[in-house]
């Protein structure tokens, strides 16, 4: 157990990085009890807030967990259904959270969770209205009908980014179509060509596919072309590109790029054979243009547009279309699991895309997203920390060390991603720039105070 006595820090910030240090370095081992507030207090002197601040830091940043009475612990107990990797970028949520930042002694306790990758809530169209509105046709109880309404497939053929889309289908969102596709396309022991930084969940996928991982590099336009050149001289099987809002980057892929990418797979020995799987996870509320590398080679991509970061998480529905192929494959492997997506969830999401009251709120948020992030961006430059011009959602934002970081931001009441989980090879994760994924399009207000927050955590010195 850790003694009192042995703190020397006296501020919230500094007790809770005091603290994690001493996990860090092994000191205190998962399962350790912390003591209690008042004895912490009492022992250094200082106000049950102080010390209940820091130990509210430790817990947002995942370090230490609460057990009611029984007391607070450093913790042990993990989320088996999520990977590793997963559990790394997720931080224990503040329920009952206020929007914004305080200031001053206030500001500990405020919450403002920027670390999950989610929209707006306020920014979703309504889903009870879609509801109310969805026509869905008698006959959704037969086993044997068609995957997908064929309104819905007409609205989405006219949406999709390239005319003439040979097949097209929905699924139960874009990890599943994504990963359908892998399963399609991947064998054991193949190679899979991924962005790194990247999805985490695209890690686990290759991972689980048995696959070998040949890691992608990119810029302010998307992957590099040399670097997919490289990529295609190891005879992947599979590519999986964002081609806008790149998570955890922000960056969107400019046509030129996806052209200059096309022709790296027509001229590369063996890169006519790749299947590229597009991830357009920001479609509606992205500020780039749809682009995608089935402009030029049509028979090698499949693309899959989601929208849960226009239409909500819950909805758990994409749409996936690309060559009949592969497509046609994933529809029959479908019908010995779930069979399709629910025609009920279909004839909302035709609503969603159809009826005017629906289509404004999206619209209109696609703004606002822009508008949170240049702002951030804007104030964050004004600091001395260099963000780029994030598209979607997502602020990629460099720090001196990422762990002291998570645990500074905390302190002030902010929630971030580590950004270790979301490069795919941990193994050099110490000899790459530092970062963490902050969701800025989640800053409604006090753009300048979560800034400068923001700021002082990117300089906050290592915990170890």
């Amino acid at each position: 157990m850790l003694a009192p006595e042995s703190l020397v820090e006296r501020s919230s910030a500094g007790l809770a990085a005091e603290i994690a240090r001493r996990v860090s370095e092994g000191a205190l081992a998962p399962g350790s009890r912390l003591p209690t507030v008042r004895e912490v207090a009492a022992t250094l002197g200082v106000s049950t807030g102080t010390v209940a601040g820091a130990w509210r830091a430790l817990a947002d940043a995942g370090v230490v967990t609460s057990r009611g009475r029984a007391g607070t612990f450093v913790r042990t107990e993990r989320r088996e259904w999520l990977s590793p990797r997963v559990q790394g970028m997720s931080v224990a949520p503040a329920p009952g959270a206020p929007r914004g930042l305080g200031s001053g002694p206030q500001r500990a306790a405020m919450r403002l969770d920027l670390s999950l990758g989610t929209p707006d809530p306020a920014m979703l169209p309504s889903i009870e209205r879609a509801l109310a509105g969805a026509r869905p046709r008698a006959d959704t109880g037969r086993y044997h009908d068609l995957p997908v309404l064929p309104d819905l497939h007409d609205v989405l053929r006219e949406q999709w980014p390239v005319r003439g889309v040979e097949a097209l289908t929905v699924v139960d969102g874009a990890l599943d179509g994504i990963s359908r596709t892998l399963d399609q396309v991947v064998r054991f022991g193949d190679r899979v060509a991924v962005e790194s930084p990247g999805f985490p969940y695209f890690f686990d996928l290759v991972d689980a596919a048995g696959a070998v991982p040949v890691l992608l590099e990119g810029d302010a336009d998307g992957v590099l072309p040399a670097s997919l050149a490289r990529a295609l001289a190891q005879r992947p099987s599979a590519v999986i590109l964002q081609p806008r809002a790149q998570n955890p980057t922000g960056a969107s892929m400019s046509l030129d790029r996806a052209r200059r990418l096309a022709n790296v797979l027509l001229s590369v020995p063996g890169g006519s054979r790749v299947t590229v799987i597009e991830d357009d996870h920001s479609a509606l509320i992205a500020s780039a243009p749809p682009v995608s590398l089935a402009l030029w080679v049509p028979a090698q991509v499949v693309h899959v547009r989601g929208f849960s970061k226009s239409h909500g998480p819950d909805l758990r529905i994409a749409a996936l279309g690309g060559p009949a192929a592969i497509v046609d494959r994933i529809v029959r492997r479908r019908m010995l699991g779930p069979g399709w997506t629910s025609r009920l969830l279909q004839a909302v999401l035709l609503e969603l895309l159809t009826d005017s009251r629906s289509i404004a709120p999206v619209r209109t948020a696609r703004l606002i997203y822009r508008d949170r992030l240049d702002r951030l961006a804007t104030a964050l430059r004004r600091l001395g920390v260099e963000v780029g011009d994030p598209d979607g959602i997502n602020v990629w934002m460099p720090v001196r060390d990422e762990r002291a970081a998570v645990v500074h931001l905390a302190a002030e009441g902010i929630a971030v991603a580590a950004g270790t989980p979301f490069v795919a090879d941990a193994a050099t994760a110490s000899d790459r720039e530092q970062r963490v994924r902050v969701t800025g399009g989640s800053v409604v207000e006090n753009v300048r105070l979560v800034a400068e927050a923001l700021a002082r955590a990117a300089d906050a010195a290592p915990l170890a």
